[in-house]
């Protein structure tokens, strides 16, 4: 993914470098990880313009990269080796689908991009995790354990990030349908990894 933010530090090659690697040795470049080019408020798309850092795409941008974020929180408390790898790859395919947002034209910048696939992924994690908790007769209030609670958070931000998706695709109709269907399968799944965080906090 190239990342629509303007702190990313210039990686290019020098010469010096190159003359290095041909001595055989390894080099590491101190980089400033500031830009100063977003000081007025404005960021650049993917392969593409320079744009305010409240236009839609980049708002939710930064919603998806707050649900990652949260994401990690949760995986670096919880026990649960199962869970934790569910919850690594929602990560890593948040990466994706951020790329895909942040690029207007994800197919000819040769952008990976959500297919009916990654939605009935999505289906078959629910189920199976369904499948080994108790049927639910009551409503959720979250708070019976520090992870339950994280990941009823990590949810509700997915569901912030599913609603700025709706706007987002009302407004640009480029941008596909299936970013709507994947976050909301996305929230009933993260509902269901809370309850399975209570009832087997443990692998």
């Amino acid at each position: 993914m190239e990342p629509a933010y303007d702190s990313i530090p210039d990686m290019r090659r020098t010469p010096r470098d190159t003359a290095s690697e041909r001595e055989g040795k390894v080099t590491a470049r101190h980089t400033r990880i500031y830009s100063r080019r977003g000081d007025l408020g404005e960021t650049s798309l993917t392969y593409g313009p320079r744009v305010g850092k409240d236009q839609k795409r980049i708002v939710l941008v930064g919603t998806l990269d707050e649900l990652s974020s949260w994401l990690g929180f949760v995986r670096a408390e919880c026990a649960n080796a199962e869970l934790n790898a569910i919850l690594l790859a929602i990560q890593e395919k948040l990466f994706a689908v951020g790329a895909q947002v942040a690029t207007l034209d994800p197919v000819k910048s040769r952008v990976t991009t959500l297919s009916h696939e990654d939605v009935t992924a999505l289906e078959e994690m629910i189920d199976r995790l369904d499948q080994r908790l108790p049927p639910l007769d009551h409503f959720v209030i979250p708070g019976s354990s520090p992870l339950e609670a994280k990941l009823h958070l990590a949810r509700s931000v997915c569901r912030r990030a599913e609603r700025r998706a709706v706007a987002l695709v009302r407004h640009d109709e480029t941008v596909s349908r299936l970013l709507i269907a994947w976050l909301n399968r996305l929230s009933d799944l993260l509902f269901l990894a809370a309850r399975f965080a209570l009832e087997h906090p443990e692998s």
